[in-house]
């Protein structure tokens, strides 16, 4: 049995579950995850009585996005003035293709999100087949605003153009009956009924044989995939690279680590101007 590190691992019935293991840090992504979730997929999709994988998060949330107290507050991720794109892209891509390992699972992935799924949390919960939302969650990528860019690009696929640009023009993050609403995700109901709704579904999509499931979800990703996904994302993961090192992804960087992520992101959700250029009294 393959040991993790930042998440869980687990199988019932015809039913596998990999949860989010950093309960402390709100499950925030740290240079692990990425990369272990792509290893429990692996997993399910190897073991023949598995027909369905939930993905879930330990604790009050599912995913907090990825850790600031690593990348922003101590620079991780962030290059010198002289910066090398490729190299930055090469990650990047490589974090993304991680997540995206719950789209390009064979088996039918469910996400089952609590608290909140935000930035690069939004970016794991949206690669999942099937999301279910707690209607007091939150979903967004508040780093729309400054510091990112979506590498998943799912938001296009999940809601069109115009409510996609509604959600990444603002970085504005809205709740489970609202994403629902919009087409964001499948379902939102009562916290209280989440864990039951979930594998009520899940138990569902379980009954069917995995050459069924399989033929399925290939056919339907297919179709996405000739929309240009991979192309999209190879874009929205160098530009992810550029709004880090830009002079305004540079200015939150350093105002991160000169007074901690807290209150760069208090900035950068607030709503006040982001300075141009990345000049500020800050």
């Amino acid at each position: 049995m393959e040991q993790f590190h930042s998440i869980k691992y687990k199988t019932s019935g015809r039913k596998a579950y990999i949860t989010l293991n950093r309960p402390e840090r709100l499950n925030a992504i740290d240079l692990y995850m990425p990369f272990e979730i792509a290893k429990a997929v692996e997993q399910a999709n190897s073991d023949g009585g598995v027909h369905v994988i939930v993905l879930q998060g330990e604790g009050r949330s599912f995913c907090s996005g990825y850790d600031l107290k690593e990348f922003a507050e101590s620079g991780l991720g962030t290059q010198p003035k002289v910066w090398d794109p490729i190299k930055d892209f090469s990650a990047m891509k490589t974090f993304s293709d991680s997540f995206f390992s719950l789209f390009r699972s064979l088996k039918p992935t469910i996400c089952k999100i609590q608290g909140h799924a935000v930035a690069g949390g939004s970016d794991i919960a949206l690669s999942c087949d099937l999301v279910i939302m707690a209607n007091n969650a939150k979903i967004g990528y508040p780093p729309a605003r400054v510091w990112g860019c979506p590498t998943t690009a799912m938001w296009i696929y999940r809601l069109g153009v115009e409510k996609a640009k509604r959600m990444l023009l603002t970085g504005d993050v809205i709740d489970g009956k609202e994403a629902a609403r919009i087409g964001l995700v499948l379902e939102s109901v009562e916290a209280e009924k989440l864990d039951e709704r979930v594998d009520e579904l899940a138990s569902r999509i379980s009954s069917v044989p995995t050459n069924q499931l399989i033929m399925q979800k290939l056919m339907i990703n297919q179709a996405v995939e000739n929309q240009g996904l991979n192309s999209s994302q190879v874009l929205a993961s160098l530009f992810d690279g550029i709004a880090r090192h830009s002079p305004e992804g540079r200015w939150f960087q350093n105002l991160a680590a000169q007074e901690g992520f807290h209150k760069a992101v208090e900035w950068r959700d607030s709503g006040k101007d982001i300075p141009e250029g990345g000049k500020s009294e800050a």
